[in-house]
Formats: C-alpha cells, sequence, structure tokens
C-alpha cells in the first residue's frame, strides 16, 4: 500500500489525537489557513460560536505532515472524520502537498465548504476578535485554541500578521 499521509494546518499541528510514525513540516499549494470558520462544538455554540481555522482557497499554507502506519489507517480516518466532520463545514480532501525533505505525497486533509452555513469568510480583526473573546465550546475557550494555534506556528517560523493581531486584542501581552 502507499504511505497515508495527515495534513495538518490547525490544531491538528500540535494536538493531532492519533499516532503517527513521523511528523515533518510540510506546504500544501493553492490553499491558505483562515480563521474562517463558525465553531458550533469545539470552540463555540451555535447560540455563541467561536472561530477556527479553515483550509480556504488561494495561496498556500505551511503546516504538519503526519505519516500513519498501514495497521492504524482506518482507524486514524475515523477519529479524524469523527473530530473533522461534526457539523460538516469541511470537505474531506487527498492533496498534494510538499514535505519540508522536498517529497510531494498526497495528504488527507480538510478544506472549508464554502457554501455551508458556518463559513464566516473575510472578517476583519475587531470582528474577529470580539467572536474569539467571547466563544467557548467542548474543547475549551476560543481564545486558547488561536493562542496555541499561533504559538505553534512561530514556534515552526510561521508568521500570519492577521492571527496574532487578533491574538493581540484577545489576550494583550503581560
Amino acid at each position: 500500500m502507499d504511505e497515508f499521509w495527515v495534513f495538518g494546518y490547525g490544531s491538528l499541528m500540535w494536538n493531532p489525537g492519533f499516532a503517527y510514525e513521523q511528523r515533518i513540516e510540510a506546504r500544501a499549494n493553492g490553499y491558505r489557513r483562515s480563521l474562517c470558520v463558525r465553531s458550533f462544538v469545539h470552540r463555540g455554540t451555535p447560540e455563541n460560536p467561536g472561530l477556527v481555522l479553515g483550509l480556504d482557497r488561494g495561496g498556500s499554507c505551511r503546516g504538519i505532515a503526519f505519516r500513519v502506519a498501514d495497521a492504524v489507517r482506518e482507524e486514524v480516518i475515523a477519529y479524524l472524520r469523527e473530530r473533522e466532520l461534526v457539523t460538516n463545514v469541511y470537505l474531506e480532501r487527498r492533496l498534494p502537498v510538499t514535505l519540508k525533505d522536498g517529497r510531494r505525497v498526497p495528504a488527507l486533509t480538510y478544506v472549508v465548504d464554502r457554501a455551508h452555513q458556518q463559513y464566516a469568510g473575510a472578517l476583519d480583526v475587531r470582528e474577529a476578535a470580539a467572536v474569539v473573546s467571547q466563544a467557548s465550546g467542548k474543547s475549551g475557550p476560543n481564545h486558547l485554541y488561536v493562542a496555541n494555534t499561533l504559538s505553534h506556528m512561530q514556534e515552526m517560523g510561521i508568521r500570519d500578521q492577521w492571527l496574532e493581531q487578533v491574538a493581540a486584542m484577545v489576550m494583550p501581552a503581560a
């Protein structure tokens, strides 16, 4: 069987929740990381939605690729579907990603469905910060999701000025 890879660009980067054999930086072209999904479950509720990241059209996105053993492939897919497709705002796709070592591999990932009611589109910094500061869901407060993701992005040398501005408005530096 071919190698099975999963591409993470948000919380999967720092909290994959599944067993893997290799973890390596990777880039997906044609898509960008965007805080564009209203979260009704993990970081908000239908009454008070939070915002989480989606892989949206345009640009490129650096993230993490995880190589998963064949023995647990189906288990990992089932886990990811339960985690990522809880409200079907994401579309499951296999996209080519370029690993840091130059190899190109297909990777399972989740792309935002722009036609879904939870797609928030482009928000300005103040709108996003207002949402993030007040929302919480079954996985915890929305502002911690943003802070954790941003922290891991910065460890990888990934800068996202827009997301940094949102985080600064929600959790000012001490």
